[in-house]
């Protein structure tokens, strides 16, 4: 097949959506299919094509769900789009957030093709589809398929646009995480490592309540050590660090994708505050397939990937001491601990991006049996022969 995967956002940017895009496309190509990708591009306007991914339509800040999303607004594009579509002529177009402004409603607007979405957001409104679905229906139309990453993904894009969604989850790179993983040595840490990963300056991310609950941790293990990876400004923090002595915090900051991995493997534990908006929980997943226990809060998003009692314990959000309780309880016993975590690890292996993209490409198989003969009767014909023959 020849597959179009198009992301409204700034691909120059990291992102769990571009990460989705980018697994999705190198499992396709493993898989002999051939592929593009078209996305916004950073720097200015106008267009940049290096035969893989087509960079079209400057993208620009945009507040979304608690944190900023870069996206094309640009009125600009819509005969390139048009243009680019009837000469790459796709069997299948997959847009993630098809619904979001510009590129990807450009796209659904001239593709003359079989098109999928795949809706990653989870959140408890959204009022761009509340006063704009008159217009997105439209265009939630002229979707052949529908592909929710979560079961919270689907009820929050349900309550717009109610439809059939097939959910297939996230994926996690299951030979990049794991036992095998170097660990990190830290010299200054000589007690059990906690480690939170994330945007630290989104308050949905809830590091401030992990920090109180740190402080409650410490008067049953003196030593213990909380590692903060990701982006933020740690400045933030320093009143709480003050207010509750806490000495024990490292701020790592952004790290490579090279290292991420090792940070996983040093640790003892690893929490996940979140207060909510999560759709699906990668860190969770990386975490998993690691091998590391599971300390999270019982959020939608959450739920969906660790079960209680069986890759993680989960506690209610905006609760310090349910967390310290949980993070205490795993630091304290070693079986449960190592329990938790090689069913984690399994639970992992069953999101592995080999098993995400055959699940995505038989969405694609069925849409193109059901419309592809009316869509484009020759190619449809020509695909389902060379499947039969394969």
């Amino acid at each position: 097949m020849k597959i179009l995967l198009v992301s409204p956002f700034d691909f120059g940017y990291p992102g769990g959506v571009n990460e989705h895009i980018m697994h999705l496309d190198r499992e396709f190509r493993a898989l002999g299919h051939q592929t593009r990708i078209l996305a916004p591009r950073s720097d200015e306007e106008g267009e940049e094509d290096d035969g893989h991914i087509y960079r079209l339509g400057l993208a620009v800040p945009v507040p979304s769900n608690g944190s900023t999303a870069r996206i094309t607004l640009s009125p600009l594009i819509s005969g390139k789009v048009k243009e680019f579509l009837h000469d790459e002529d796709f069997d299948i177009i997959h847009l993630h957030e098809p619904l979001a402004p510009t590129l990807p409603l450009m796209v659904l607007l001239h593709s003359k093709t079989v098109n999928i979405g795949t809706f990653h957001a989870a959140r408890s409104s959204n009022l761009a589809y509340l006063y704009g679905k008159p217009l997105l229906s439209f265009f939630h139309g002229k979707l052949h398929a529908r592909i929710a990453v979560s079961p919270s993904a689907e009820e929050f894009v349900s309550q717009y646009f109610p439809a059939v969604y097939e959910i297939i989850p996230n994926g996690i790179d299951i030979e990049q995480f794991g036992p095998h993983v170097p660990k990190i040595h830290h010299p200054h840490i000589s007690g059990p490592t906690v480690l939170f990963v994330g945007r630290y300056n989104e308050s949905r991310k809830g590091l401030k309540y992990l920090l109180r609950a740190i402080a409650l941790v410490r008067q049953e293990f003196p030593g213990v050590h909380l590692l903060v990876v990701g982006p933020g400004q740690a400045w933030r923090y320093d009143r709480l660090l003050e207010r509750y002595e806490l000495d024990n915090v490292t701020f790592v900051g952004a790290v490579s994708k090279q290292d991420l991995p090792s940070y996983y493997a040093s640790a003892d534990v690893f929490c996940a505050p979140s207060t909510g908006r999560e759709s699906f929980g990668i860190v969770l997943l990386e975490a998993m397939a690691s091998g590391r226990p599971v300390v999270a809060t019982n959020i939608d998003g959450y739920t969906a990937v660790v079960r209680h009692g069986v890759e993680g314990l989960l506690v209610e959000p905006k609760n310090p001491e349910a967390l310290a309780l949980a993070l205490v309880h795993v630091l304290a016993d070693r079986e449960l601990a190592a329990r938790l975590g090689e069913a984690g690890r399994r639970r992992a292996e069953e999101h592995s991006w080999s098993v995400i993209a055959r699940r995505v490409l038989d969405v694609y198989e069925r849409a193109l049996d059901r419309y592809g003969r009316y869509m484009r009767p020759t190619k449809a014909r020509a695909l389902r022969d060379a499947r039969v023959a394969g």
